[in-house]
């Protein structure tokens, strides 16, 4: 539950919210085997999350991205919150619209 929760470190510490929940999976998922799927899940998503922000960055310039990134805000907050719930209820909960790439 708290490796889904981390993500929310990033508002208080500039990319904290990508390194922590990496972090502490990378240092877990040998100790805690139930810990490596939400470890995925999560990585999963923020290397779509990161992608997503720069295509809305690029294209913001023409002035079509700025709904993109309000809908990704909006999901970076959302999806770790149910991700977490899910996790604490013994689930694994894969993050949808998210490309799996580990």
């Amino acid at each position: 539950m708290a490796l889904h929760f981390s993500q929310f470190a990033g508002y208080v510490i500039p990319f904290a919210g990508f390194l922590a929940p990496i972090v502490i999976w990378q240092l877990k998922k040998d100790d805690m085997p139930e810990l490596d799927p939400h470890g995925r899940n999560i990585a999963n998503w923020l290397i779509t999350e990161f992608i997503a922000s720069i295509v809305f960055a690029i294209l913001a310039v023409i002035g079509i991205g700025l709904l993109g990134f309000l809908i990704l805000a909006v999901l970076s907050v959302v999806f770790p919150i149910i991700g977490g719930i899910k996790a604490s209820q013994g689930e694994i909960w894969k993050y949808p619209l998210t490309y799996r790439f580990v």
